[in-house]
């Protein structure tokens, strides 16, 4: 078991640390002098770290690659409010030395109870191609295990092991309840949408020892592996309407929203743009959620510069607890003499006639 994870930092700000870390990324630079030095990502179950090494390197720089695990003796430090880890000695570790849970994050969630809100949402569909169609993906074993097991994304949110599962439950939820809001709305059509949207990370996303792409995701995107992947099981539905298949197809192709964020399409009927609206939503509850809880222990309501968001964040919550006063010191014995009310066997002090005090 780790002593030090990558959350720890805040109680070990300037000081020097040994621990154990995955490789999630390694760049030689240049100095301004010409030699190099290491940029690292580094990772655990708790986060990432940006680490330097700017010593020695040359000895180490052909000791290890990406997604190798080492044991790292450094400085825990800030840089620009954010911390990073400053490389005294590295090595690498053998897989024997390390266990492997201690480096990927998971959810914390039961993940047969997920699965079984999923399957209890498919059974009240009332479109019977599309809960068959939903139904031919999870009982495909491949499939299914890699459903409940994929991360959603590679770092921008629920990224850690089960995180698909989670994020698909959560929209389940929510989508439901929007419908609720708008009876134009195909319900059946938008929560198939929500189960197939992000299915290609399945072969998209690595996640043996860090969260990486495939080659074939770097290729393709999950967008194109879930057209493949939805044309596969569709061909297992008898009398599949035509019809039906491109609207799943737009969903797939339209869920990102805007051009600039890689959609080949703009939604353009009711369930897709409800299901963009509301997948980006949960996204970013969820990038929100978890950089508080990576910087709980900060005294300060505001957080570091979060990328994904573009901004630095408020933690409300925080932010409206009630303040926790100093103690008070004691009094000292002449404050505590001056404190004293006035002996009772004093002179009452005069007052005017017809007048009482």
């Amino acid at each position: 078991m780790k002593e030090f994870y990558i959350s720890d930092c805040a109680r070990h700000e300037n000081k020097i640390i040994t621990a154990n870390f995955v490789a999630v990324s390694k760049q030689i630079k240049p100095k301004k002098t010409g030699e190099p030095y290491l940029a690292l990502t580094l990772g655990d179950r708790s986060g990432q770290l940006e680490a330097k090494m700017w010593d020695n390197v040359e000895e180490v720089l052909n000791a290890f690659e990406q997604d190798d695990f080492l044991k790292i003796k450094g400085l825990v430090n800030k840089y620009k409010n954010r911390f990073q880890l400053t490389i005294h000695k590295l090595r690498k570790l053998g897989d024997s030395e390390i266990d492997f849970s201690d480096y990927l994050p998971k959810t914390t969630k039961n993940v047969d109870e997920l699965w079984k809100t999923l399957a209890d949402f498919v059974a009240s569909f009332q479109n019977s191609h599309l809960k068959s169609l939903v139904r031919a993906f999870m009982a495909d074993p491949e499939i299914a295990a890699a459903y409940r097991n994929a991360p959603a994304a590679k770092t921008l949110h629920h990224a850690y092991i089960g995180g698909l599962l989670d994020h698909v439950v959560s929209l389940f939820r929510s989508c439901d309840l929007v419908c609720r809001n708008y009876p134009q709305v195909n319900r059946d059509l938008l929560l198939a949408g929500v189960f197939l949207h992000d299915i290609g990370k399945i072969h998209e996303l690595t996640y043996n020892r860090s969260f990486s792409y495939s080659t074939r995701g770097q290729l393709l995107g999950h967008m194109i592996i879930e057209l493949e992947m939805l044309q596969a099981k569709i061909a297992l539905v008898p009398d599949f309407p035509p019809e039906l298949k491109t609207l799943l197809e737009h969903l797939i192709i339209s869920h990102h929203g805007e051009y600039e964020f890689g959609s080949p399409k703009l939604p353009m009927f009711p369930e897709a743009l409800l299901l963009h609206y509301m997948d980006d939503l949960d996204s970013k509850m969820e990038a929100m959620r978890a950089h508080f809880e990576r910087e709980a222990d900060m005294e300060s309501p505001w957080t570091s510069y979060n990328a994904s968001l573009g901004r630095p964040l408020l933690n409300s919550a925080k932010f409206l607890a009630p303040k926790v006063l100093p103690p008070a010191e004691p009094a000292s014995a002449a404050e505590t003499e001056a404190a004293e009310p006035a002996s009772e066997s004093r002179e009452e002090a005069p007052t005017l006639p017809g007048f009482k005090l």
